[in-house]
């Protein structure tokens, strides 16, 4: 299954120059935050499929207006065609706001989020906003990733990790694709076109 990744920065290949036939196959999209609610909602538009996203930290004007036709996973786990999906939205705390939170805070997020997970059977694609620590992170403060996300791959061990947040632009030894333990972490600055095979039983 074919699974659209959009996270951070409007693509003006999609948005100003979209063409049908490069997303045919596309069967879900994933935004890992820090787009404009229009941007999601065209996407959802123009590609018939369904459209799960968590908020990033600049996200705030989706608490008045959230992406039109698009559904909100923070703090959610869904099941999508047998694939289990959890978010969580946000970023490390350096300037305060509803989506910003301290280690401790995302922590207990993330707890629960494991329990929920457990009962539902498990999970096989966590999607965030903001990467784990020392899998894709920054060296500043602001982009620092959560230490606790590191309990999700122990615990559930999902196929995949997207996140955003880190732009893939901010130095010329950023890398797209990471692992951690048994899971394949993917930024989604921008886009990216992820074909989703389902673990073996």
């Amino acid at each position: 299954m074919k699974i659209l990744i959009v996270s951070d920065q409007e693509n003006t290949y999609i948005w100003d120059h979209f063409d049908k036939e490069k997303f045919k196959d596309i069967e879900l999209i994933i935004s890992c935050g820090d787009l404009k609610a229009s941007y999601l909602s065209f996407l959802v538009t123009m590609i018939p499929v369904p459209l799960l996203y968590v908020p990033g930290n600049h996200d705030i004007k989706y608490l008045q207006a959230p992406p039109e036709g698009c559904i909100d996973i923070d703090n959610q786990i869904i099941t999508y065609k047998n694939i289990k999906i959890a978010g969580l939205g946000g970023c490390i705390e350096y300037t305060g706001g509803p989506f910003q939170y301290t280690e401790n805070a995302m922590r207990k997020r993330t707890k629960k989020l494991i329990r929920s997970c457990q009962r539902k059977g498990g999970l096989d694609i966590f999607v965030t906003h903001a990467p784990s620590l020392g899998v894709g992170d920054g060296d500043d403060w602001a982009h620092k990733g959560f230490e606790c996300f590191h309990d999700v791959y122990k615990t559930l061990a999902p196929s995949y990790h997207l996140h955003g947040h880190q732009h893939l632009n901010y130095g010329v030894n950023q890398k797209r694709i990471l692992t951690a333990q048994e899971t394949t972490v993917i930024n989604g600055f921008s886009y990216y076109i992820l074909d989703y095979t389902p673990k073996e039983s």
